[in-house]
């Protein structure tokens, strides 16, 4: 029965002849874009992130990648395809591992793949719950009795990543299922690996690799946290306390007379956990704002500062 075909390459939007790193690149930004957990309630990303993963199962995988390319560069996206004569299934994984983040599984369980991909390379077996409650998907498969590793990622916000926290993932190969506890260590950083063995397929190594979530307030150089904390002029011009977030609730900052909008002061040892002890540096950059609406007393007395003040700071005056 014909299936539309999939351009795995236009999906990931490669090249036929991109090398494995290239593809691993273009698979990490676009999954990170359409992630569920980012894009809670949008159907549409999550069929894109699934056509993204699909796309990435085939390509990052030599023997996937070589059969899929065997059919040549001149079928059309969206086309109808029939194997042709001869074609099986041979050469296809025999399990799909499914990681989920147990703050929530639900749903029927489905295969992850279209029926394009099923055809290609055979029954990979269930995957419960949607993407939507997914901490990640795994990328590589068994072959035979060889024991594979795999990988999968897992989406944390930045609190759990610097000060550790315990997380349950459900591995699933064919009917079998097991639930794994995984210790996420204080100072965890984004990209970085948890080897779980024996995890994977056939008893091979499973490895968990750490997603960051974006953080509302925070921004992360690498050991060093940098918050943006709003002043008002005459804080600025006079000088302040303020009380600025940091990952362990609030701290109070005193504000230097006469600084400048987006001047940095530090925080220091209030950053990031560092593996091995210590810990980095918060920085809480000032940002001068204005009143968007001036009552008539507060336009007076910028009228008045106007006429009294000689700063003039276009033409080199500083005081």
């Amino acid at each position: 029965m014909p299936v539309k075909f999939r351009d795995y390459y236009e999906t990931l939007g490669v090249s036929r002849s991109a090398k494995a790193d290239e593809i691993k690149k273009a698979y990490r930004k676009l999954a990170r874009k359409y992630h569920p957990d980012l894009n809670p309630n949008n159907k549409q990303s999550e069929e894109r992130f699934k056509e993204i993963q699909e796309a990435y199962e085939v390509l990052s995988d030599r023997e996937k990648r070589k059969k899929y390319d065997q059919l040549g560069a001149n079928w059309k996206n969206g086309a109808e395809f029939t194997p042709p004569p001869g074609w099986g299934p041979g050469g296809g994984f025999q399990g799909t591992i499914n990681i989920e983040d147990l703050f929530g599984r639900g749903g029927q369980q489905r295969s992850p793949f279209s029926d394009f991909f099923e055809m290609l390379f055979g029954g990979t077996g269930g995957m419960g719950g949607g993407p939507a409650n997914a901490g990640g998907r795994t990328r590589a498969g068994a072959r035979g009795s060889r024991a594979a590793e795999s990988e999968t990622e897992l989406s944390l916000p930045l609190e759990d990543m610097h000060r550790g926290t315990m997380r349950q993932l459900t591995v699933r190969m064919g009917n079998a299922e097991r639930t794994i506890d995984i210790r996420i260590p204080p100072g965890a950083r984004d990209d970085s690996r948890i080897r779980i063995p024996g995890a994977g397929p056939n008893g091979g190594d499973l490895y968990v690799r750490l997603r960051q979530q974006p953080h509302p307030h925070f921004t992360v150089k690498g050991d060093d946290t940098e918050v943006e904390v709003p002043i008002t002029p005459w804080e600025a011009a006079l000088g302040a306390t303020a009380e600025v977030p940091t990952l362990d609730g609030h701290a109070e900052i005193r504000v230097p007379p006469g600084i400048g909008s987006g001047q940095r002061l530090r925080l220091r040892g209030q950053g990031l956990n560092i593996r091995g002890g210590g810990r980095g540096d918060h920085f809480v950059r000032l940002k001068i704002v204005l009143p968007k609406e001036l009552t008539e007393t507060e336009r007076k007395l910028f009228q008045e500062l106007s006429k009294v003040s000689k700063f003039r700071p276009r033409n080199g005056s500083t005081s």
